[in-house]
């Protein structure tokens, strides 16, 4: 199941992220959205989890917190 991640601190790396999501089960591929010309942030990622019921169980305890200061929202990539 591939997840959005929005609203993330400019300052949050690939590897933090990846370390949250991997506390609710197997991560596949954590993939930080980077502007082209800067490298940096955009502020947003995709996380790919293989196992549906993990992926529901990161959804419902990330969405709405506090990761550096930023209230994050993840759901279900469209």
């Amino acid at each position: 199941m591939k997840l959005l991640v929005r609203n993330l601190a400019r300052t949050t790396t690939e590897a933090e992220l990846k370390a949250m999501f991997e506390a609710h089960g197997e991560v596949v591929s954590c993939n930080l959205v980077l502007d082209q010309e800067t490298g940096k942030s955009k502020g947003f990622a995709f996380i790919e989890m293989p196992e549906e019921a993990e992926a529901n169980a990161a959804i419902a305890a990330l969405n709405g917190t506090k990761i550096a200061k930023s209230k994050v929202r993840v759901k279900e990539a469209e």
